[in-house]
């Protein structure tokens, strides 16, 4: 278990930038993230201050990765699966090991799209969610299924297991990839999705392309990684419009969590990222800094 004063997800601008704050305040600090995310297929950025020649998104987070790491800023990459609320602050799940935090910035971008599987639009808050941690409570004894093909979806799946009485993962026709421990009270589905069916306004199960059906209660979305609004629903951070609300500090409904860059529905720009990082940075760090001296 690793313990520091601040952990940032998201290793994009923001959450350098925030990082960088932070460590300039004599706290530790560690960001955690898979990649850089949507930055990555930036191959010409000419509207970032400072820079006379184009720079690729690539280059421009390494320049800040190199800036971070030599004022002491922690970087690790790994893929952030879940966060809980602790007696001290927080507590981030990943696929390589925990971390404890006094406070908490979510800086890992805009939320993923949902798949194109007909009934999912439809069946939105009756019996399909998004939120383990959030919802799992509401099927005690009953039977689950999870959408998903990653680490992301089988955490998700072992949080049900608390809750229900079988949880089944449906790759839709991929291959589970993890390198979380699996569990075999798991079952796996790899076949494709026809389409989510429901009766009487509710889900009642999947439909797959051998027209075979699996009768389940409820269906949970975990695609892809965990976002910013992933972990915020499971911590009871407000949103709204699938977007992070933050105060002008960057500070959200919970103490302790910050947010920063486009999770929030700020303008989709890195110079702005940045911006909004260095101010949840330095709230963080106050926050922190008050926290400790409360003791």
């Amino acid at each position: 278990m690793k313990m520091v004063d601040c952990a940032i997800v998201g290793k994009g601008p923001a959450g350098l930038s925030a990082s960088i704050y932070v460590v300039r305040s004599g706290l530790n600090v560690a960001v955690i993230g898979r990649d850089i995310g949507a930055l990555s297929k930036s191959e010409k950025i000419e509207n970032y201050f400072g820079f006379e020649h184009p720079i690729s998104g690539h280059d421009l987070i390494d320049r800040g990765t190199a800036q971070a790491e030599r004022l002491g800023v922690e970087i690790i990459t790994a893929e952030v699966t879940g966060a809980v609320m602790t007696d001290h602050g927080f507590k981030l799940s990943s696929n390589e090991e925990s971390i404890e935090c006094r406070s908490l910035i979510l800086a890992t971008g805009r939320p993923r799209k949902k798949p194109s599987i007909e009934g999912i639009k439809e069946y939105e808050g009756a019996g399909l969610s998004y939120c383990a941690i959030c919802d799992g409570f509401f099927y005690r004894g009953k039977n689950v299924a999870v959408l998903g093909s990653g680490n992301y979806a089988l955490q998700e799946a072992l949080e049900l297991l608390s809750y229900a009485s079988s949880v089944t993962i449906l790759t839709n026709g991929r291959k589970l990839e993890s390198d979380i421990e699996p569990d075999n009270r798991i079952e796996v589905n790899t076949d494709p999705i026809t389409r989510i069916e429901g009766g009487d306004g509710f889900v009642s199960g999947i439909r797959f392309d051998s027209d075979e059906f699996l009768s389940v209660d409820g269906i949970f979305i975990a695609e892809g990684t965990a976002s910013a609004l992933d972990l915020a629903n499971g911590l009871g951070v407000a949103t709204a419009n699938n977007v992070i609300e933050i105060s002008e500090d960057g500070a959200t409904n919970l103490p302790g969590v910050f947010a920063a860059g486009d999770c929030t529905g700020a303008l989709t720009q890195v110079a702005v990222a940045v911006g909004q990082g260095a101010i949840a940075g330095l709230s963080a760090a106050k926050y922190i800094k008050k926290a400790k001296s409360d003791k």
